[in-house]
């Protein structure tokens, strides 16, 4: 097929991912729709391979699984066959390969010719399906099924016609029926008009020309990564990291280990070191480890690659059983997002032997927030659910970005005006938080905080990770700050948790968030005196800050900004 057709084809299929993006947090019920968009949505091949990736990049890897569940299951099997206008769904971690019980995905055919051409998919975080704990992100669950109502792959429309049973079993199990219904409906709305729209592209270009570009695109990102590949030296290297603790064993850090091994353009990740599968809910499965990789890979490699199912070709992976990176059921995964953002790091660190020009200090962890009041403002949900925020290490030439979410997620933190005006909350402080950013030839990013107030009776669930072990610096760089979560602060009830739980707070009471820093990358000695100047101009790096780490006199850093 011509290049010119295949290019045309990608950019459709990116558009529609963007249209179905769109009108998806456009139409959400929930915040973690409208604001924080925790939610994917893709185009997929007839074998559920991606086309283009979304900008929820972990969730990318999930759909191949998925769907070669889907087909075994319902391909003429005992289950019965895939019609068109049926509409999947699923969120089992296990049977789907979800990345926890939250995450639920709804996936539906396309047919031409009286065949399937192609999948259109969606995946998106519910306010709660149950579970031990309100909004079912349980950070101390020792069981999947503390987690929530499980769901294997199962239809939930059938030939076009809606199982009103399926959303009924789905909304008795849930805390929060009104935000759950109307995003399940705003979901398959968006995977269906998905699936319409590639029945469009067959009726303008053909099947055949569909289905032909898509094995172009899919061989082409496979190219690409066997020729970045190709361009690195061969060899071995391996990393390590620890995570702060499980939730459980809660003064014993969990172990995340790979070694990579390069040559003859291909590349194989292996994972057996990592630690024994936990008990509390930090576990991941294959899916979200390929999403780790694959992450790490564009960024060491540079941005130019286009990523799709087609990279798979070039790699393998070795798992051991029963790890933290291969669990197996019923182990609990509600709590996989910190892990995963740890071993983003271990990976990168491992990469930057072979593209020492890529490499970055350790990134801060994006962490989670739920909060059920007791009552809530009247109109609207009383759960509170955000997704908080971190900071990016610093790299070879930039300093780390700050106050952001780091790695695979893109999501958004929730405003204050949306927070306040929903909630029976007050933000007392929301600020970036000085000297929290590794110094180094290129710092660290910085931290922020917020300071929460209850006007009223609730529980808080916190999940975070960093508190113990803070972000690394690299080549010289200095680490990161670590998080916290102080509850009640200023008083004489103070204390500040170094791990995830469950919190019941009262009226009046007050805590405070703060994310970790980025690590340091480079001899701080070598900073620039108008790099300092300019981070103590803004408040980033205190005068205190630049003598100690810098060694730089606040006015002797002024003067040489001046005069460089």
């Amino acid at each position: 097929m011509d290049a010119i057709t295949v290019q045309i084809l990608r950019n459709k299929v990116a558009s529609l991912v963007d249209e179905m993006h769109y009108h998806f947090y456009r139409s959400g019920y929930s915040s973690i729709i409208r604001e924080s968009r925790d939610f994917s949505c893709v185009i997929l091949d007839r074998e559920g391979r991606l086309i283009v990736a979304p900008p929820m990049f972990f969730h990318a890897p999930v759909y191949r699984h998925l769907v070669g569940r889907i087909r075994a299951l319902y391909d003429g099997g005992e289950n019965g066959a895939i019609h068109d206008g049926d509409v999947f769904v699923s969120n089992h971690p296990y049977e789907g390969g979800l990345p926890h019980v939250s995450d639920m995905a709804f996936v539906a055919p396309v047919f031409a010719g009286g065949e399937i051409v192609a999948f259109a998919g969606s995946i998106a975080h519910k306010a709660d399906v149950g579970g031990t704990v309100p909004g079912s992100t349980s950070a101390n669950a020792t069981e999947m099924y503390q987690e929530g109502l499980l769901l294997p792959p199962l239809k939930i429309h059938a030939a076009g016609q809606a199982l009103p049973d399926v959303e009924r079993l789905i909304l008795a199990n849930s805390r929060q029926p009104e935000l759950v219904r109307g995003d399940v409906r705003a979901q398959i709305a968006i995977t269906k008009m998905g699936a319409a729209r590639v029945a469009e592209l067959c009726e303008r270009f053909g099947s055949d020309t569909l289905t032909t570009a898509f094995a172009a695109i899919l061989k082409g990102a496979a190219d690409e990564l066997r020729a970045a590949l190709a361009a690195l030296p061969a060899g071995t290297a391996s990393a390590e990291g620890l995570f702060d603790s499980d939730g459980i064993d809660i003064d014993k850090p969990v172990r995340l280990a790979v070694t990579i091994t390069v040559e003859d353009g291909s590349a194989h990740f292996d994972f057996s070191d990592s630690g024994p599968q936990a008990r509390g809910p930090i576990n991941l499965r294959p899916p979200m480890v390929e999403a780790c990789v694959f992450y790490s890979l564009l960024g060491s490699l540079g941005p130019h690659l286009h990523f799709n199912d087609g990279m798979r070709d070039v790699l393998t992976f070795t798992y051991a059983p029963r790890t933290v990176t291969n669990s197996e059921a019923p182990a609990p995964v509600s709590n996989y997002q910190m892990t995963n953002l740890k071993l983003v790091d271990v990976i990168i660190e491992a990469l930057a032997h072979f593209n020492p020009g890529r490499a970055a200090a350790n990134a801060g962890s994006s962490s989670a927030l739920g909060i059920l009041w007791s009552r809530g403002r009247q109109g609207q949900s009383n759960l509170q659910y955000e997704i908080m925020g971190s900071a990016y290490g610093g790299g070879m030439g930039h300093d780390g970005a700050s106050a952001t979410a780091t790695h695979l997620s893109n999501l958004h933190i929730t405003p204050i005006e949306i927070l306040e005006s929903e909630n029976p909350c007050r933000i007392r402080r929301f600020e970036l938080v000085a000297d929290s950013g590794g110094a180094g030839q290129w710092r660290g990013g910085l931290s922020y905080q917020r300071e929460y107030e209850l006007l009223e009776d609730a529980v808080v669930i916190r999940r975070f990770d960093r508190a113990r072990h803070a972000p690394n610096g690299l080549n010289g760089g200095a680490a990161g700050s670590r998080s916290r979560f102080v509850l009640r602060p200023g008083t004489d009830a103070q204390h500040e948790a170094t791990q995830s739980g469950r919190f019941e707070l009262k009226a009046g009471d007050r805590f405070v968030l703060q994310s970790a820093g980025g690590g340091g990358f480079g001899d701080p000695a070598r900073r620039s005196p108008a790099a300092v100047a300019a981070d103590v101009a803004e408040g980033y790096v205190s005068a205190t800050a630049a003598r100690e780490q810098y060694g730089q006199s606040l006015s002797s850093s002024f003067d040489n900004a001046r005069n460089p």
